[in-house]
């Protein structure tokens, strides 16, 4: 059981390592969501780098800016984005997308000081055809429902929560894969008694559903 332990603990550390520098770990698609200033479906238009400053030694910094045409807004300002930064290499946390114009992306990320949305590997950013129908639906509504609970992942067992108002993100332990069950059909939700517990389906769940529900 030892050596499960550690080799489960050895992938999680694998997955988490893409976040580099930015020492973040996977979020649930939902956390994500209510997480995020902005959530948009857009397709990428141009890639260009950009100079947005100095550093303490005078030299450039460089970011890679998206050019992108939104398709959709689930989140956000009341405005249009059309543009999007990131860090210009992985060990900065930037961001690599395909800025052909062929596929579209659902991205999450923050708004800084001057307004412009800024993306990094710490945010949620998917290819839109890779998402379930659930999490196409959920976008809105149904993952706003949630965000006054809190997911928390397991990443190697034994795991728990600590608070009613969470719910155990179990994909990684159980199917070896972040996009597992959970992350693609069920949300954390509120209950009657106003702990939150996993809801499975697309439309808003009933104001007393029952732990069956659970995956």
């Amino acid at each position: 059981m030892k050596g499960v332990c550690v080799l489960l603990l050895l992938l999680f550390c694998a997955c988490a390592k893409f976040a580099g520098a930015c020492s973040c770990s996977p979020v649930h698609p939902q956390q994500a969501y209510c997480d995020a200033d902005v959530v948009i479906r857009a397709k990428l238009v141009e890639k260009k780098v950009v100079v947005t400053g100095n550093d303490i030694n005078g030299n450039p910094i460089k970011m890679i800016q998206y050019d992108i045409k939104q398709m959709k807004m689930f989140k956000g300002p009341d405005r249009e984005v059309d543009t999007i930064l990131t860090g210009s290499s992985s060990s900065l946390c930037g961001v690599n997308l395909e800025s052909s114009g062929e596929n579209e992306y659902l991205i999450t990320g923050h708004l800084d000081s001057n307004g412009t949305l800024r993306v990094n590997l710490c945010d949620y950013v998917e290819t839109w055809e890779s998402l379930s129908m659930t999490q196409k639906k959920s976008l809105g509504q149904r993952y706003q429902m949630g965000c006054d609970c809190k997911i928390i992942q397991c990443p190697f067992i034994p795991c728990s929560i600590n608070d009613p108002s969470e719910c155990l993100w179990t994909d990684w332990v159980m199917e070896e894969k972040l996009q597992g069950t959970q992350a693609q059909y069920y949300t954390c939700n509120k209950r009657h008694d106003n702990s939150c517990a996993w809801y499975r389906g697309s439309a808003p769940p009933n104001r007393e559903f029952m732990d069956i529900e659970d995956p």
